[in-house]
């Protein structure tokens, strides 16, 4: 199946009711500051690849390489003036044509009938930050610009420019903030249950 790229009409609704990361640039943080939250690619997979997955980020010349390079459990798209190719696959991993960024993961293991994989970006100004909610699922984080927070029952956890963080688990209650002095940008990349509600309210206390 292949990526399902999302229209802007969509965007524009997911942007208010995901609990999440999204689309974004710095000079697109509202005027209210609020952390923006769009949705980037997105496609349905009946199995993943057996033993530890990880992330791995590869930017390619072209997004039509970058399509025809994907495997099964790649989602490929054009982000801030970059193409990319996310991969969820074994540790170590290459494709053919790219140029590696990054790898994230381990990625908490997860079990379920269908998989959604989802990349999302998002963030804002120094301060802004999400409702607390959950995912069915687990997320990573690299950020492009600024710094980004993670507060969990684990504790608090951030990444800057340029790394990378592991979320937790399925169900995990998590707020994510803005923790830097300039804007947060920044990419999650999800593999969650596809048959449960993408993001629920949750609480902290």
């Amino acid at each position: 199946m292949k990526p399902r790229l999302i229209s802007a009409r969509r965007i524009g609704v997911l942007i208010f009711s995901l609990c999440a990361f999204g689309l974004m640039t710095s000079a697109s943080v509202p005027a209210d500051g609020k952390f923006v939250v769009e949705p980037v690619v997105e496609k349905k997979v009946k199995e993943l690849p057996s033993g530890p997955l990880y992330w791995r980020l590869e930017n390619f010349p072209t997004l039509e390489q970058a399509q025809g390079a994907a495997g099964p459990t790649s989602l490929a798209a054009d982000i801030a003036g970059k193409v990319w190719l996310f991969t969820l696959g074994p540790k170590d991993g290459a494709t053919p044509g790219g140029t590696k960024v990054v790898e994230i993961g381990p990625v908490a293991p997860i079990s379920a009938s269908e998989y959604l994989l989802r990349v999302n970006r998002g963030g804002g100004a120094p301060g802004v930050k999400t409702a607390i909610h959950t995912h069915p699922g687990s997320e990573a984080f690299y950020v492009l610009a600024g710094k980004v927070g993670q507060r969990t029952p684990h504790g608090v956890s951030y990444a800057e420019a340029g790394t990378t963080m592991v979320g937790h688990g399925a169900d995990t209650p998590m707020e994510v903030f803005s923790a830097g002095t300039v804007a947060l940008d920044q990419l999650a990349v999800f593999v969650v249950d596809a048959d449960r509600p993408f993001s629920s309210p949750a609480s902290l206390d």
